[in-house]
């Protein structure tokens, strides 16, 4: 496999059933940020008292937290720097609390050599239950120039 930190994988280098991950820790300060940055300020995320009376008993990270984690792999480890999303479907399973240890893993299921197009199983779990579970498209870059 070939890649560098400029430079991830190339189309080339997948192949199917090849998988990245990467383990996160929510804590409060992401939770919070990640508020601040999109503008999402339920008060499911933000409010304990709030959070109590809904059927979580307790503040849950956002949903679309757990789906950065799934571009962070992406973006870092499988197929890497480089790689652009085409589209990603999401599943919500269940809630991501403060102090859950996120592990998420994505998985190639197909490749679509003419558009240089890698398909990923994309999941995210909080001790072994699924918690997000979708498909991502990923265009990813090839070591030769595409054909006209």
């Amino acid at each position: 496999m070939t890649g560098t930190a400029q430079q991830g994988l190339y189309f080339e280098d997948l192949s199917v059933g090849q998988e990245g991950s990467l383990t996160s820790t929510v804590k409060d300060e992401h939770i919070t940020g990640f508020a601040e940055i999109s503008g999402d300020t339920n008060p499911v995320h933000l409010d304990e008292a709030f959070a109590a009376t809904t059927p979580f008993k307790q503040r849950i990270a956002h949903g679309m937290l757990s789906a950065a984690y799934i571009s962070a792999v992406f973006g870092t480890k499988l197929p890497g720097p480089g790689c652009i999303y085409i589209s990603q479907t999401l599943n919500f399973k269940g809630p991501v609390h403060i102090g859950d240890e996120v592990v998420t893993t994505v998985r190639v299921t197909d490749l679509i050599t003419e558009k240089r197009r890698a398909i990923f199983h994309c999941e995210c779990k909080v001790g072994g239950k699924t918690v997000v579970v979708g498909e991502a498209v990923i265009m990813v870059p090839s070591r030769e120039p595409k054909q006209k």
